[in-house]
């Protein structure tokens, strides 16, 4: 028989996940749709009692998001101008009542390709906090997406809150998404950049694509290209003019695997120039 169990604190949640084997249940958002017309085979573990994984805090070392913060929480919580890409990104997960209850750590969990909030994440250096009764341990975000649906999350373990290290937390970042219309829809690609800026030339540079792989990926040497060029129109050059080898796009009803790898280079120049001011983001196919 199917059980269901609603903790109300996570040694509690932790102690059920130890016991027997169980499916998670935070917003829900994915949670019914991925299930279809199968019977469910695993427990239900709701973890939405679970007030304690709620929420934004800072440390000396890091801003802490809990597993159940939502985006409207991104969105709504005063963080640095490092954090633009992925409130960017938190509103375009799906809808405004979408927003309002699915989780970030869901949104990483799910492991999809064209999970909005992964390349924001990445550009960060964010890592997970997983928990089981025995441990906790802690997981490069890069690390942690295995592949298309698949973690690094043990049976036993809950992801319990998404880190990222104050000095990842500067610069300035923007989002770009490329879709086949504007608003609800699922990425053809997606880019996140973070730059840092000294007397006018990028210091340091950070970028990432989603969609275009199994896992979204960190483009080192658009980074490396990045890092010296003085801030002007011509960092799109830099970036078109860059290698990028880590991408291995699909071809799906969405695009050819041609036209995203193209489609990505374009949305990472145009999320670059955006990240300094000198574009907009959001792109429709």
């Amino acid at each position: 028989m199917i059980r269901y169990a609603k903790p109300t604190t996570v040694d509690e949640a932790l102690a059920l996940l130890g016991e027997d084997r169980w499916r998670i249940l935070a917003g829900g958002t994915d949670f019914y749709p991925a299930q279809g017309a199968k019977p469910f085979r695993d427990h239900i573990l709701d973890i939405n009692g679970l007030a304690a994984l709620c929420g934004i805090d800072e440390t000396d070392e890091h801003w802490r998001i809990g597993a159940r913060t939502t985006w409207t929480d991104i969105l709504r919580h005063p963080l640095p101008v490092a954090f633009d890409a992925l409130k960017a990104a938190a509103r375009e997960v799906g809808s405004v009542q979408i927003q309002n209850v699915a989780s970030v750590a869901g949104n990483l969990c799910n492991a999809s390709p064209a999970a909005d909030g992964v390349p924001a994440l990445l550009v960060l250096d964010a890592d997970v906090e997983l928990r089981s009764a025995k441990a906790t341990r802690h997981l490069p975000l890069g690390e942690f997406i295995l592949g298309n649906r698949r973690t690094a999350l043990q049976p036993d373990e809950m992801l319990t809150a998404i880190r990222v290290p104050k000095r990842s937390a500067v610069g300035t970042s923007a989002f770009v998404k490329l879709g086949a219309r504007r608003y609800l829809v699922i990425s053809i690609a997606m880019a996140a950049v973070r730059l840092v800026v000294e007397d006018g030339v990028v210091a340091d540079a950070a970028v990432a694509v989603g969609a275009c792989s199994a896992v979204a990926r960190r483009l080192v040497g658009v980074e490396a290209a990045l890092r010296g060029q003085p801030v002007t129109a011509a960092l799109a050059d830099a970036v078109l003019s860059a290698p990028i080898d880590e991408l291995s796009p699909i071809a799906d009803v969405r695009g050819s695997a041609k036209y995203r790898q193209d489609a990505a280079r374009e949305i990472v120049a145009r999320a670059v120039c955006a990240a300094v001011g000198l574009g907009e983001g959001k792109v429709a196919a």
